[in-house]
């Protein structure tokens, strides 16, 4: 049986994930990466009000992310 992938931006506030895979162009695949976007790592959706930007908590940081970056972020929900 296969994980469900989702986006990112599907994550509800207080939703753990796993990073699995990100899309985009070269220069948002770099700035995510540098933001600590890889996959393997362990993500939390800190707010997520459905419209405008997400704050996540990845490796200890929390970090803004617009709705159309949190988008090309396919994840894995975890449990909490």
């Amino acid at each position: 049986m296969f994980p469900e992938l989702i986006s990112m931006s599907s994550l509800r506030a207080g939703e753990h994930a796993v990073v699995l895979s990100f899309g985009g162009g070269r220069a948002e695949r770099n700035r995510l990466a540098s933001l600590g976007f890889t996959p393997g790592v362990e993500v939390d959706m800190t707010q997520n009000y459905r419209f405008g930007p997400l704050i996540v908590t990845v490796r200890g940081t929390r970090v803004a992310l617009g709705r159309g970056e949190a988008a090309h972020i396919l994840v894995r929900r975890r449990g909490a």
